[in-house]
């Protein structure tokens, strides 16, 4: 099984103790409450909160934490429904914040610049900088003088981006393998207490139903499989599968897949490679090139991860379907939402449009919602619809945030806020 592990932060010293200093529980606090100030479980812990840190950093030191019961509820997601695990507030959020104020240093150094989920200061954009094309500013004397327009590699090498494999893994995160997770957080910590941190976490759950899909995979790739029972009946492969919704997860998603993107750019020598969580586009000169590196992607996945990709990856040139990513097709010469993300937008903007007409006030979604597809439009072409659809919205969405949201901006939070006021 391979693994790489940077030379030079392989001496990765005492880093439990860290974790549990009062200073960096505090700053855990001060991180997983953002946002969720008004929260009822927030106010309880703000009231004596000195005495709730100093029983999380005994039950830490003293090995006594225990993850707390896992709550779950399903989120729809487009035309896809996830089951969303969440944990209380206190001790598991400000623990796991606590946890990755102090290691994710070094999980970030442990991967390579081609992934960018969840990554801080990564996400979209320098995806969309890359398969787009962006405006590089030129400074001097610390003053932009100049702007210079860097082309999408679809278009300043066609020959290396003509064909495209886009590819995910199939059931990612319930697919994980507790074990062989466990395996690569070995080799990077050598810290015993935070080990048996990191499992006692992985371990708090199993998230892989026991179908006889799943479990004829799991058995094909050797992993052994016990089914276990949980309160409400469902049956799970034990050890397989982590949740949905852990702060922690999408640290142990990225770090999971990260041993790919090392094989893929130092070992097959992949020129264009980008992965967002297990999502993965991969580019090459010719469809032969691309084919030939998904079988032997098929088989190092087996081998390191006891994992396998969806059924439904594609290999197709790149100019004349583009490339349907993290919610753009990307043609080089020109960039276009992609087809469900731009229905979904027509849909809300009409919604949206009809209240106007009949000087209806705006829910906080929906201001929140036109908001963020205002930022969408600003990464492609998108002249027409923004004028059709958003420029008409603009005065009566500005005039709610100067009502409504302005000043008032953690009661708009709340989920009972409509953004109408009530008679009094």
């Amino acid at each position: 099984m391979i693994r790489w592990v940077p030379k030079h932060m392989k001496d990765t010293g005492d880093l439990f103790s860290k974790i549990c200093d009062m200073d960096n529980l505090r700053k855990a606090h001060k991180n997983a409450k953002r946002g969720k100030g008004w929260y009822a479980e927030v106010k309880r812990i703000e009231k004596d909160l000195d005495h709730y840190l100093r029983r999380l950093q005994e039950n830490l030191i003293e090995h006594r934490y225990h993850t707390s019961d896992y709550e779950t509820f399903v989120r729809k997601e487009g035309s896809k429904e996830r089951e969303i695990y969440k944990l209380p507030y206190y001790p598991d959020r400000i623990c796991q914040w606590a946890i990755l104020q102090v290691i994710e240093p070094y999980l970030l150094n442990s991967m390579t610049k081609d992934t960018y989920s969840a990554i801080p200061n990564r996400g979209i954009q320098p995806i969309i900088n890359q398969l787009r094309g962006y405006k590089k500013k030129i400074k001097k004397d610390g003053k932009v003088v100049s702007e210079k327009w860097i082309p999408s590699i679809l278009v300043s090498d066609p020959e290396a981006t003509k064909y495209c494999l886009k590819l995910d893994v199939r059931k990612y995160y319930p697919s994980i393998v507790h074990d062989v997770l466990k395996a690569k957080y070995r080799e990077l910590f050598k810290d015993e207490e935070l080990i048996w941190l990191m499992d006692e976490i992985i371990d708090s759950i199993s998230t892989c139903p026991a179908t006889e899909e799943n479990i004829e995979i799991l058995q094909r790739l050797g992993v052994a499989v016990n089914i276990i029972i949980d309160d409400n009946g469902r049956e799970f492969v034990d050890g397989v599968g982590i949740p949905i919704g852990n702060y922690v997860s999408q640290y142990d998603g990225n770090f999971n897949l990260s041993v790919v993107d090392h094989w893929l750019k130092e070992v097959k020598g992949v020129k264009y490679y980008f992965r967002y969580m297990d999502d993965m586009v991969i580019f090459g000169s010719s469809k032969e090139e691309l084919h030939k590196l998904k079988r032997e992607l098929d088989e190092f996945m087996a081998v390191n991860l006891k994992q396998v990709l969806k059924h439904n990856w594609q290999v197709f040139p790149t100019k004349v379907r583009g490339v349907d990513f993290v919610g753009y097709r990307f043609f080089g010469e020109y960039t276009l939402l992609r087809k469900s993300t731009c229905k979904t937008f027509k849909r809300r903007m009409l919604s949206i449009s009809s209240k106007r007409e009949n000087n209806v006030s705006p829910t906080y979604s929906e201001w929140c919602s036109f908001n963020s597809y205002v930022g969408w439009l600003q990464h492609c072409d998108s002249f027409r619809l923004y004028q059709k659809y958003v420029e008409p919205n603009v005065e009566y969405t500005h005039n709610y945030y100067l009502k409504e949201v302005k000043g008032n901006a953690e009661i708009c939070k709340r989920k009972n806020y409509s953004g109408e006021r009530k008679a009094s």
